[in-house]
């Protein structure tokens, strides 16, 4: 595979990937949150959890929590990205090609 294609590739995966790590880890925050709501002994500490991330998630939100997310992964898309087209620029470098 040539070095552009293969450069492509690997960016589109990346940014998939590095899109999908935060949100899902904020999906299972509130999941988890919402599960320890449930019980009897803990409904309180479930509750302000889950204010609480609604809360994070507002702020990054421009009031919207779902906008927050969206936020939050497109950011860690992005970083993934530039450490991605870095370590595709080292690895090249280092093996003496140049374009």
């Amino acid at each position: 595979m040539t070095t552009l294609p293969s450069l492509f590739l690997s960016l589109l995966l990346t940014s998939i990937f590095s899109f999908l790590a935060p949100v899902l880890l904020l999906v299972l925050l509130l999941l988890t949150a919402l599960g320890v709501s449930y019980l009897p002994a803990s409904a309180a500490f479930g509750n302000a959890s889950l204010d609480q991330i609604a809360h994070f998630l507002q702020i990054f939100g421009s009031g919207s929590g779902w906008r927050g997310v969206i936020v939050i992964g497109l950011v860690g898309s992005l970083v993934g990205v530039l450490f991605d087209t870095y370590s595709f620029y080292q690895s090249q470098h280092l093996r003496g090609h140049r374009s």
